[in-house]
């Protein structure tokens, strides 16, 4: 997926957000074991809490949280552009949240395509445009960004083309996104999809999943 591999261990990062941590110092995304197994061993040798990949000292507050990010966004780092996105979106700044989307986006981040492609759906910050929101669609889902990939599937469904749909949602699904085999199984009951197509999503799901599994995560 867009998301990349742990730089610790070298594994496949779940696209669960809440098995992974961005870091704000360094722009890395470290998967939970290796999260803990950090915290582990700077509890048994008391030693200060650090970043896992980059060895900065762990931010205390939130301005040294937005401080770190800003010397990213210094370096051009689109990541650092999504994340003062984020915070900017969620904020209700929607104005501030499409230009550091708009960066990060210029700069080929999947994530801000894709959260682009949000704001111009539900016209937050931006008129509502079906052609640009489909464009940061595509572009995220050349990325390698599995819900970017699955909604563009879901826009092919509704406008008949179940064929290409069916070819967005098995690709979705082998980045390890759920969404597409849910949709796939109901419609596979309707019989809008054949039982070859739905059981080469589940096999290329199932090695999605797997692929990020490690003891250190369980």
């Amino acid at each position: 997926s867009d998301l990349g591999d742990c730089p610790i261990c070298f594994l496949p990062l779940p696209i669960d957000p809440r098995k992974s941590t961005l870091t704000g110092c360094c722009s890395k995304s470290i998967c939970d074991g290796c999260d803990i197994a950090n915290q582990a061993h700077e509890m048994n040798e008391s030693l200060p809490h650090k970043c896992p990949f980059c060895r900065h000292p762990v931010p205390k507050s939130q301005e040294e949280v937005v401080k770190n990010i800003m010397k990213r966004v210094e370096a051009n780092d689109p990541i650092a552009f999504h994340q003062m996105g984020h915070m900017c979106y969620e904020e209700g700044d929607y104005d501030g949240a499409f230009e550091y989307y708009k960066k990060a986006a210029d700069l080929g981040d999947a994530v801000a395509h894709f959260e682009l492609s949000v704001m111009y759906r539900e016209g937050e910050g931006v008129e509502k445009d079906k052609k640009r929101e489909v464009y940061h669609l595509e572009e995220a889902a050349i990325g390698g960004h599995p819900r970017a990939r699955h909604n563009l599937g879901c826009d092919e469904e509704e406008s008949g083309n179940i064929e290409r749909a069916v070819k967005h949602w098995i690709i979705a699904a082998a980045l390890g996104d759920d969404r597409p085999i849910e949709f796939m199984m109901e419609m596979s009951e309707e019989g809008y999809v054949s039982k070859d197509d739905l059981a080469a999503a589940l096999r290329a799901h199932q090695a999605a999943v797997d692929a990020t599994k490690s003891p250190q995560r369980e």
